[in-house]
């Protein structure tokens, strides 16, 4: 399954790392549909608001189908079918949807069909081990090259911070029965976890891995259905590594829920020079920022008619990635 994920990156830096080439073999950034309503997040939980990427034809019905635009969606699908006038009536669980059942269940099926395929964009995902004395969380993601997790300089051309984890969902837009504007909301396909991480848990989400799977899976005018439903499979290309419990609760939602942490011994977070002076700018800056209500949802007009192995962890590479992300941001603010 996929209960909490984390996306770090700002609007701009999404655009960015999500760069791709379209059927003319033309190099392009994604254009935000609602690029102000992003709000990164280190601890993303099911209900809130998230960046998701899909094909430009679902909002311009003439558009090259290989286009992508950004879009934030909230997390936790409310098909367009429902009556019921608030959308926190929905009586069962829409954040997950598992593969084998999509095809069967209504409210995957009917979005599925026509089209409705996005693929949901996190730095990686929490998942929880079940233990005798509790839960030991853990934070999954693509493996990082060294020279990858570097934050890229404006104007480069080529993304060089840290890849992105793609995963296959399905989205749907509802509208209020009264009339209003179209709620858009997601779901995050799973499928059997992969042998190396089924220690953590039984399912994961269908991760597509590479460019090639990520443009079978988002081109629905060009790729049928039945074609893009066999990209839906596990995938060994992660690594992990244990985090705090502090990930426990979406309250809290620092960098410090990344962090490495040794088991066996007290379950404190290893916090680097570096990612404490990030965690300082990120006080200080969010203390001058307007709060914003956590129930605030994305609307907007429709224009559609055992334990772990030391191979499997890049920990040091994410501490080295938490201090090149905060170095910057505090250098800035004493500017």
């Amino acid at each position: 399954m996929c209960g909490r994920t984390v996306c770090s990156l700002g609007a701009d830096n999404l655009r960015r790392a999500c760069a791709y080439r379209d059927s003319r073999g033309r190099r392009r950034q994604p254009e935000w549909i609602n690029g102000d309503k992003h709000r990164p997040s280190y601890n993303r939980g099911p209900q809130s608001c998230g960046p998701v990427l899909l094909s430009r034809r679902h909002f311009e019905k003439g558009a090259d189908s290989s286009e992508r635009v950004l879009a934030t969606m909230r997390w936790g699908l409310v098909p367009s079918w429902f009556k019921k006038d608030d959308p926190s009536k929905m009586p069962f669980n829409t954040s997950n949807c598992r593969s084998d059942t999509m095809l069967k269940k209504s409210s995957y099926k009917g979005p599925l069909l026509k089209g409705k395929r996005c693929v949901v964009l996190a730095d990686g995902f929490y998942e929880w081990q079940q233990l005798d004395g509790g839960k030991q969380p853990y934070f999954i993601y693509f493996p990082q090259e060294t020279n990858e997790t570097a934050e890229g300089k404006e104007g480069d051309e080529e993304w060089k911070g840290w890849r992105l984890l793609t995963m296959a969902g399905i989205f749907d837009c509802w509208e209020p029965p009264a009339g209003g504007d179209m709620l858009y909301t997601y779901t995050i396909i799973t499928v059997d976890a992969s042998k190396d991480v089924s220690f953590i848990h039984h399912r994961m989400p269908a991760i597509l891995d590479g460019e090639e799977a990520i443009r079978k899976w988002l081109d629905f005018a060009e790729v049928p259905t039945q074609e893009a439903v066999k990209l839906i499979q596990p995938t060994e290309n992660i690594v992990f590594h244990p985090v705090s419990t502090i990930v426990n609760s979406v309250r809290n939602d620092t960098p410090e829920c990344l962090v490495p942490i040794e088991l066996g011994g007290k379950k404190q977070v290893k916090a680097t020079a570096s990612s404490k002076g990030m965690l300082g700018w990120l006080k200080s800056s969010q203390e001058g920022s307007p709060k914003k209500e956590e129930n605030e949802l994305p609307r907007w007009t429709s224009q559609f008619i055992h334990s772990p192995s030391p191979k499997k962890t890049s920990a040091g590479l994410l501490q080295q990635w938490l201090g090149k992300e905060g170095e910057p941001a505090a250098k800035k603010r004493k500017a």
